[in-house]
């Protein structure tokens, strides 16, 4: 379900969704307001007011037909190694049929009369304009989507287990001299390891170490007992893990008793 909606959400490509949409209406805006007040492709003579009235309502009107375009050619995948040939392919499919559009608004704003010769160079300017947005809103929409995260390493101890353990929940692990009975889903053993190595190496996994012997997983709790100012703690496997005074505090403030 969550990939379904990844992908809906980027199945327009540069413009993906409503606010792709919104965010691509808005640097088309902002981008037609430069080309009026610059006065570009010899517009310079208009008045300020008239090339804004051309500009604005052209580069929205290119908005919305470029944001199908996307659709069509971005689909469902806007990334990958051909994403500039993906961009000047839009830009084509959005340039050459736009050149109509601009022909017309020329012709309504300027009563310029367009001969083939013009007309081609019309649409190598509309088409180049077509790819500098195409490529702007895909840039900016790269820099939207959250950088993919990797998922956490597992804790090192986990790389200790005996064989017949690998793959187990590991339930708490007891100092016993100089090793460690591990209490874990799949039984019990000893390893040859200090517990403040052990402890350190658990790192990532939500436990305590709730004795100078013992460290417990939170998960493998299934009962707490408090009497004679003392706490007891009763793991899965049924074995009692006494709860020592200096870490009784730690213990109670993550409501483990």
């Amino acid at each position: 379900m969550a990939e379904a909606r990844k992908l809906k959400a980027f199945s327009w490509g540069p413009y993906g969704g409503r606010a792709g949409f919104l965010r691509s209406l808005l640097v088309a805006v902002i981008a037609g307001g430069f080309l009026a007040f610059s006065g570009a492709f010899g517009m310079d003579e208009m008045s300020l007011a008239l090339r804004f009235a051309y500009w604005i309502p052209l580069m929205a009107a290119g908005t919305l037909w470029g944001s199908l375009a996307a659709r069509l050619v971005f689909g469902a995948h806007p990334d990958g190694l051909r994403m500039i040939a993906r961009i000047l392919a839009a830009g084509l499919l959005i340039g050459i049929p736009f050149t109509g559009v601009v022909w017309i608004t020329n012709n309504l704003f300027m009563g310029s009369q367009i001969g083939p010769r013009q007309a081609l160079s019309l649409c190598v300017t509309v088409t180049v304009v077509s790819v500098v947005m195409v490529a702007i809103n895909a840039l900016v929409a790269r820099g939207d989507r959250p950088a993919s995260r990797q998922p956490p390493a597992p804790p090192r101890f986990l790389e200790r287990l005996p064989l017949k353990l690998r793959g187990a929940e590991v339930w708490a692990v007891e100092s016993e001299d100089h090793y460690l009975r591990l209490h874990t889903s799949k039984g019990q053993d000893l390893i040859l390891l200090r517990l403040a190595d052990a402890v350190a190496e658990l790192e990532g996994l939500e436990g305590a170490q709730v004795h100078r012997s013992w460290w417990v997983a939170r998960d493998a709790i299934a009962d707490a007992t408090r009497g004679d100012g003392r706490a007891t703690l009763t793991l899965k496997d049924g074995s009692e893990v006494p709860v020592s005074r200096t870490y009784a505090k730690i213990i109670r403030e993550k409501g483990w008793i």
